[in-house]
């Protein structure tokens, strides 16, 4: 009984932190891109509009939630549970600090990569529970984005596995300790950067929520809470990739704790904040071409270009 509280506990301090910071990121990217237009952004609620977050949470919470009468009830439901669920479950091997990680087991980074994978499915289900065409066509076209840049994003990572030689994730973050995987693999991680957009459906690869022809794709018929559990879902996503991203090719908390950690984790996000704000959206043969004709090709052959260097240096 005591084991179960302290598990709870830890999960809590791990969760809790994690919610503050996806309402925040809300904040972040409304008054970067508010600024980048020439903007003032929020600026009401609270001081320079600090407490927007909690405006928010609490206007979702007192709405009324509907449910469609052609949907299947208990899958609509059950859709944007799964999402934040499994967006949740990633952060169980991630590490933010030397030895701050809930699970540190050797197969981290296969781990997540798995949860991720698995994100799909609370997509596919909503699209389909809610009995709406213009969802359907958003889960339709999220399970083919995300499968086609899976593939390119899983050789893509394979470049930093040949050179360390291990899935734990607190090892490849100690590897860099000479030199950030940025300097040498440096395409590997531009690459790496724009596969995660696409994985987390953001712009210019946003066309599984495309307003203008999908209204708002696969979440178009939730309201109230429950698109407010998609809306945490991929924003937990964005900061997940993003901090992967810092430990896979920055070094992670090297040179400074879990404080750098989180400063390399923000930058990454803020550059998911200025794609948006910089870039049109793809068109969708555009998204499958830039997946299937090029990421993949070049992902492949900088996987080639690695693993020789590395057996002729080792």
């Amino acid at each position: 009984m005591v084991w179960l509280l302290i598990q709870l506990l830890r999960i809590l301090c791990m969760v809790l932190p994690l919610l503050i910071s996806v309402a925040y990121l809300t904040l972040i990217e409304r008054k970067v891109i508010a600024s980048i237009q020439r903007r003032k952004g929020p600026n009401v609620v609270g001081f320079f509009g600090i407490l927007q977050p909690f405006a928010d949470v609490l206007k979702l919470l007192v709405k009324e939630t509907i449910l469609p009468s052609v949907a299947n009830r208990v899958v609509f439901i059950l859709a944007p549970v799964i999402t934040l669920f499994l967006s949740l479950m990633g952060w169980g091997t991630l590490p933010v600090g030397d030895g701050q990680v809930y699970a540190d087991i050797n197969l981290g980074l296969l781990y997540i990569f798995a949860v991720s994978s698995l994100g799909v499915y609370g997509i596919i289900i909503s699209g389909w529970s809610s009995n709406s065409r213009y969802a359907f066509l958003g889960g339709l076209r999220s399970a083919a984005q995300m499968v086609s840049y899976e593939v390119s994003i899983g050789l893509i990572v394979m470049n930093v596995l040949v050179c360390v030689g291990t899935l734990n994730l607190s090892q490849i973050v100690n590897f860099q300790e000479n030199i950030w995987f940025m300097v040498p693999l440096h395409g590997i991680a531009l690459l790496f950067f724009i596969s995660a957009l696409a994985e987390t459906n953001r712009p210019p690869f946003d066309l599984p929520e495309a307003e203008a022809e999908l209204v708002a794709g696969y979440f178009v018929e939730y309201s109230s809470m429950t698109f407010a559990l998609f809306f945490v879902g991929e924003y937990g996503s964005i900061l997940l990739m993003s901090a992967l991203c810092s430990i896979l090719f920055l070094g992670g908390w090297l040179l400074g704790g879990t404080v750098v950690m989180g400063v390399k984790t923000i930058f990454v996000v803020f550059l998911f904040i200025w794609v948006r704000a910089a870039f049109p959206r793809y068109r969708y043969d555009q998204l499958m071409r830039l997946g299937w004709k090029v990421f993949l090709p070049l992902s492949l052959g900088w996987l080639i270009c690695v693993s020789g260097i590395v057996i002729l240096v080792v």
